[in-house]
């Protein structure tokens, strides 16, 4: 395997993570991060089954859970910016459902010129992208602001974590991201620095939750919410070790693919990033630049599957 590459799979409900290493001839030791799994963090006797017994799991969440409980400023601060954070994701989402709610009414404008109803989608698309930037751009100000006032650096607590998850992953091999709760798993891995730590060294293995946190910016989705179908929704910054990539994860069960209309906004509104699907038994090999390879399959801007062709991704790169 590349030195620092990283193997996107599809839900691992019938999990195969052991062929998946022997096949990259992994010999561990291992570190694991199950902080999505949230209070079920340590229960991974599974996990460590098809690892060989060679895994330490980080217990990203039960430690941050710790600083929490031990540090009453720290853990005050905290949960003001998650309020804060909570309240404007769902002002956000009103006016992406909106917005969505207006693209879609524009598209069934037949009766009007075609011109002219292409210019409206255009502006309705651009409105909905400009949403998207400015919410995010948001997002990190809280965030900055939020880690310059608690400065975690000089918590002694969490200065002990940080240099202990350092210290694992220096002695390991590979690090396998398992799925799960991603706002709780992206919170754990940012608090304690595991990309400056050596995650960026090191080849990673993941999964759903685990697999939208490497990108540049994680994007929420479910077509099939019990309240009906939510748009899309930026969330936070992911860790950026994928390029313009954005990773679906169970998509043909979440999503409705076949509505190409839906597909193909879905394509466009995020481009330049490509979105890739990773249903069950997707396995996408991405280099250790980020980049993904020819070959994969992404959402095209028509609305249906295509393939990456060339790399770096680009929406010329989509055919059809």
């Amino acid at each position: 395997m590349d030195q620092s590459g990283i193997v996107l799979l599809g839900p691992q409900r019938r999990p195969g993570l052991d062929k998946v290493v022997a096949g990259l001839q992994l010999d561990g030791p291992f570190a694991t991060i199950t902080a999505g799994w949230q209070e079920r963090e340590v229960a991974d006797s599974e996990l460590q089954e098809h690892l060989g017994g060679r895994a330490v799991n980080l217990a990203l969440w039960s430690r941050r859970q710790e600083i929490l409980d031990r540090d009453p400023d720290f853990a005050a601060a905290h949960r003001a910016r998650q309020a804060e954070l909570s309240d404007m994701q769902e002002l956000y989402q009103i006016g992406v459902s909106h917005t969505s709610r207006a693209i879609t009414e524009l598209r069934e404008q037949t009766e009007r010129s075609s011109r002219s109803r292409e210019f409206a989608l255009r502006d309705a698309e651009e409105v909905l992208r400009s949403l998207d930037r400015r919410h995010l751009e948001r997002v990190r100000d809280i965030d900055a602001e939020f880690y310059d006032l608690t400065r975690p650096h000089e918590h002694p607590l969490i200065a002990a974590h940080r240099a202990e998850v350092a210290q694992v992953l220096a002695q390991t091999e590979a690090v396998v991201i398992a799925g799960g709760h991603v706002a709780e798993l992206l919170d754990a891995l940012h608090l304690f620095n595991v990309v400056p730590a050596g995650l960026d060294r090191l080849p990673i293995i993941a999964w759903s939750a685990g697999a939208m946190v490497l990108t540049e910016r994680v994007v929420l989705f479910n077509d099939n919410a019990i309240r009906g179908p939510r748009p899309p929704e930026v969330y936070d910054d992911g860790l950026a070790l994928l390029r313009d990539t954005v990773v679906l994860p169970s998509a043909h069960k979440r999503l409705h693919m076949n509505n190409t209309d839906r597909m193909s906004l879905l394509a466009r509104r995020f481009a330049p990033a490509l979105c890739v699907p990773l249903d069950p038994g997707a396995r996408v090999d991405v280099p250790a630049d980020g980049a993904l390879p020819a070959g994969t399959p992404v959402i095209g801007t028509s609305g249906g599957l295509s393939c990456v062709v060339t790399a770096p991704p680009a929406e010329e790169s989509i055919d059809g």
